[in-house]
């Protein structure tokens, strides 16, 4: 029970419900935060250590006259993660502008140039990661980990069956079956920087479970 006589939240909640009240008002005291929150100070007090233990919550320590000095707690931007965001919504935004602007042309530009930063990007992975003269199934496996790192749930399978790459969610899924060019750029994006044949067998866009790709050395 909270000192109210109200039955008190879950940790969890708790932890939630102080971030949102911090995140709204600024920087409070323990004491601040239990009235607002209708708590008691001291289970409060239990979870603000819990946050900032996690880097999600940091404590200054305020002098006001003589005394010991008044703590105040305030989210830091690790935080910033835990809270709504529309990132979907807000590139789905852009490619209606882009289209709007130059059309599905310059939407192809785009989604080549990005092809071109991330594949720089890849490569440079690739080259620290691995050893001169790799194999194209231990590039596959590197690509598979750092895909996996970008969310999308990869692995690579080398067997009998050849090499393949799979991911099994598409981290960027709302663009992907929006607009066709995310899913060309991925396909040549994976061209490059394995320097082989790939051919998307599966494909989450399309409704496919998982997009599969099937690797292959070029002759």
């Amino acid at each position: 029970m909270s000192e109210s006589g109200v039955p008190s939240p879950s940790p969890s909640a708790l932890r939630r419900s102080i971030l949102v009240h911090l995140r709204r008002t600024g920087p409070s005291s323990p004491d601040d935060i239990a009235s607002a929150l209708g708590g008691s100070r001291s289970g409060v007090a239990q979870q603000l250590r819990a946050l900032d233990s996690a880097g999600l919550v940091a404590r200054t320590a305020v002098r006001h006259g003589v005394g010991r000095p008044r703590h105040l707690y305030d989210v830091t931007p690790d935080a910033q993660d835990l809270f709504p965001s529309n990132y979907d919504g807000l590139a789905s935004g852009l490619l209606a502008a882009i289209v709007e602007i130059g059309g599905d042309a310059l939407v192809e530009d785009v989604f080549a140039a990005r092809r071109r930063q991330a594949g720089a990007a890849l490569r440079a992975r690739l080259d620290a990661t691995l050893p001169a003269g790799a194999s194209l199934a231990d590039r596959v496996l590197e690509l598979a980990r750092i895909q996996d790192e970008q969310g999308y749930i990869s692995e690579a399978r080398v067997n009998g069956d050849g090499i393949r790459l799979i991911e099994h969610n598409c981290a960027v899924l709302d663009i992907a079956r929006g607009n066709g060019a995310a899913c060309r750029a991925e396909l040549d994006l994976f061209r490059e920087v394995l320097g082989a044949d790939v051919v998307r067998e599966r494909h989450i866009a399309e409704g496919d479970r998982r997009c599969e790709y099937r690797v292959v050395a070029e002759g």
